[in-house]
């Protein structure tokens, strides 16, 4: 797991062909928008997070984001458990991402 600050997160993510994009956040912080392609996984769902999780590929790379950086460490940490090979926290979360958003359907 690496800390990325949104400069580092945004380039890597952009250069790496193994990328995933990963929203731990709520239902409700997700309806104000999220980052283009993310897969949404609530990490406050628990058992239901850690199976979605499982049904990863383990050998993708996996940039993730909360609403501020706690909770998507969290998770980049539960994944390094599972056996994740790479994962990438963005610092600061949504609230200072600066690059494009979208809101979902």
């Amino acid at each position: 797991m690496s800390d990325l600050s949104q400069n580092e997160w945004a380039s890597q993510l952009e250069s790496d062909s193994k990328s995933i994009i990963l929203d731990v956040r709520t239902d409700t912080e997700v309806e104000e928008g999220m980052i283009p392609k993310a897969i949404h996984l609530d990490i406050h769902q628990g058992q239901t997070f850690i199976s979605e999780l499982e049904k990863l590929d383990k050998t993708n790379h996996y940039y993730v984001y909360c609403r501020s950086g706690a909770r998507s460490g969290q998770a980049c940490s539960i994944m390094k458990q599972l056996g994740f090979t790479a994962s990438y926290n963005l610092l600061g979360g949504f609230n200072e991402w600066d690059g494009a958003t979208i809101i979902p359907e």
